[in-house]
């Protein structure tokens, strides 16, 4: 019998839920960045537009 962790049939199944939730967490990572792109561009745009009405 060995102690190798990726041996045992449990192991294996955390193996692939740790896999599984990295990728969650980057995916939640990339809907974030894209939520602060898209947040950022709409802040700009804002600001310019109240810029343009200013003047």
């Amino acid at each position: 019998m060995s102690i190798t962790p990726i041996s045992h049939p449990a192991a294996r199944s955390a193996v692939g839920g740790s896999r599984r939730r990295v990728r969650q967490q980057a995916y939640e990572a990339l809907v974030l960045m894209a939520f602060s792109a898209v947040t950022s561009v709409a802040t700009a745009g804002v600001l310019v537009l109240l810029l343009r009405l200013g003047s």
